[in-house]
């Protein structure tokens, strides 16, 4: 006869099974929770992006950006958990097609719409990634906030890109008043639209960058009263234990000694 209570099963093939669910990814102590998305270091790089083309107005500073919305992309990838063999042909895509783009604007054929086109492009695919893998996290945790805040800034840089682009495709200003156009002033305006700040001394002058800058007003609202909105609202800190919620024996005010002692 088998030891236990009746109903009991003791064969090996149970207990493994049960061992496998316990210790299994996010069960029991010795499992390990799913792998999810870390997105500190990216948002780190993409605010150092912004304000490296921010407060340098070097030719070679401009440039580089095509290699650091590639890193951005390459980032993006590698928490996106996309099935095999995408990862492998985005992540060659991405290279080879931003080395030929810097290598074309180094030799001299720097601001054409082909390059901003590409950017754009870059960072369209880096912010579906970011927001698709936050999305699709269980539960809301710091890194999905960051993850949100870098989509943020991705899609911010996105639509700059799209108005050099513009810009570069037409031929009258992009700006009203004669205002300068460059990667700067591009960026400016993008936040401040995103944002909705509208500060006026920036304004698009024809119809076309009138409706991209009324489109990203509107992705900037949705974006932040509902993703960024409902993360935060989500968020929980890391648990604190708990104290034991059983009865509480009281403490002897008395002092050492027998009660007995004292009658």
């Amino acid at each position: 006869m088998s030891a236990g209570p009746p109903g009991a099963d003791h064969t090996p093939g149970h207990d493994a099974g049960t061992l496998a669910r316990l210790t299994g990814p996010g069960h029991g102590r010795t499992g390990s929770p799913p792998g999810g998305g870390r997105y500190g270091l990216l948002l780190l790089v993409l605010i150092g992006t912004y304000l490296l083309a921010a407060f340098s107005g070097a030719r070679l500073a401009i440039e580089l950006q095509v290699v650091l919305f590639a890193v951005i992309l390459l980032m993006a990838l590698r928490t996106s958990l996309l099935p095999a063999p995408w990862p492998v042909i985005i992540g060659a895509f991405t290279v080879v097609g931003s080395a030929v783009t810097f290598w074309t604007s180094l030799n001299g054929r720097n601001g054409t719409a082909a390059e901003d086109l590409w950017k754009a492009l870059l960072l369209l695919m880096a912010a579906v990634m970011v927001v698709r893998r936050v999305l699709a996290k269980p539960t809301v945790t710091i890194q999905s906030i960051y993850g949100a805040l870098s989509a943020y800034l991705i899609i911010g840089l996105m639509f700059a890109s799209c108005y050099a682009a513009i810009d570069h495709l037409t031929t009258s200003d992009f700006f009203a008043d004669n205002q300068p156009a460059d990667t700067q002033t591009y960026q400016y305006f993008s936040f401040t639209t995103l944002t909705t700040l509208g500060y006026g001394d920036f304004t698009a002058a024809e119809n076309g960058g009138r409706a991209i800058a009324v489109l990203e007003a509107m992705t900037g609202q949705v974006f932040l009263a509902t993703l960024v909105a409902r993360l935060v609202s989500a968020y929980r800190g890391p648990d604190r234990p708990q104290e034991p919620s059983g009865p509480r024996l009281l403490e002897d005010v008395d002092g050492p000694g027998d009660d007995e002692d004292r009658d």
